[in-house]
């Protein structure tokens, strides 16, 4: 039977939607801008005073010109080897620590939560923190992208937390029927996890796509370099070559100088940020799910 709303409660939810859909356009309309730009005029564009709603004359050259550079398929290369080991890396130890954390009978449980509390508000800065790499041998090695970034204080307290919701009536059945530790974890409680992990897995995605900073103070060979840092190069440090690359793809008319300075640049934003966002409508339905039952208060 279908229950009829009030007024009141109508209103209340016509209001949460308006809400809603002006969040969302809000949200929505600089990506928009920008791609409308990246394909417009460029003469156009610097003369716009305000939003571009349609774009004018239509073009992809900062496209053709951008995925022509070798640089971005290794840059996409690389980025997806570093997202792929790093994740796995950083859910592996999460899972692993959140697991014994949760646990009632470890030794020294306490201490070791204090120490990985503590590490989230006071760090040892920038050089010490690259001497350590240095001292490890990682400089100019991928490894420096993913080893010092396996321990997520934050993805293990949500996931201990989460694991301590679980009733522990299914470890201790467990634990009678012989079964050890890692077969009552990965049979168990990890996919009991599907909408936390879920979540973690995706966060910790989106920061290895976003790295720049680090593959700059470590790396020095390009060829290692991920999509963020091979797009900073063609945006900052590299800005004649991509001028001088542009020769012979234009239109008649563009400019190279403008054309550079404000299609490619768009361009650049489009193609780092499309291919992320596009993960998101398949991943939602755990949002809220996941980071709840990680954040249930014990």
């Amino acid at each position: 039977m279908k229950i009829k709303k009030s007024p009141l409660e109508i209103f209340g939810l016509t209001a949460i939607y308006i809400i809603l859909i002006v969040f969302s356009i809000i949200f929505i309309l600089p990506l928009y801008q920008v791609f409308i730009a990246s394909i417009s005029d460029p003469r156009v564009v610097v003369q716009q005073r305000g939003i571009l709603w349609l774009p004018v004359r239509i073009h992809f050259e900062a496209y053709r010109l951008v995925f022509s550079n070798p640089n971005i398929s290794i840059g996409f290369k690389n980025t997806i080897i570093y997202m792929i080991f790093g994740t796995a890396f950083e859910y592996t130890i999460t899972i692993l620590s959140a697991y014994l954390l949760a646990k009632d009978n470890v030794l020294l449980k306490k201490p070791i939560m204090l120490y990985f509390i503590i590490t989230m508000y006071f760090g040892g800065g920038l050089i010490p923190f690259y001497l350590l790499i240095n001292s490890l041998g990682l400089i100019d090695n991928r490894l420096a992208l993913i080893i010092p970034y396996g321990v997520n204080v934050w993805n293990i307290i949500i996931m201990r937390t989460h694991y301590r919701s679980i009733p522990r009536s299914l470890s201790e059945a467990a634990y009678i029927d012989g079964a050890g530790d890692f077969w009552i974890l990965f049979r168990i409680f990890v996919p009991l996890s599907g909408a936390v992990t879920a979540v973690l897995v995706l966060f910790s995605a989106v920061g290895y796509w976003n790295m720049w900073f680090e593959p700059m103070m470590f790396l020095k060979d390009r060829a290692k370099y991920p999509l963020q840092s091979m797009l900073r190069e063609i945006l900052i440090d590299n800005k004649q070559a991509m001028a001088g690359a542009a020769k012979g793809r234009l239109s008649p008319g563009i400019s190279r100088s403008l054309f550079f300075e404000t299609q490619v640049k768009y361009a650049n934003i489009i193609i780092s940020t499309v291919p992320i966002l596009v993960l998101y409508p398949f991943l939602q339905k755990y949002f809220v799910k996941g980071v709840m039952l990680g954040s249930l208060k014990e």
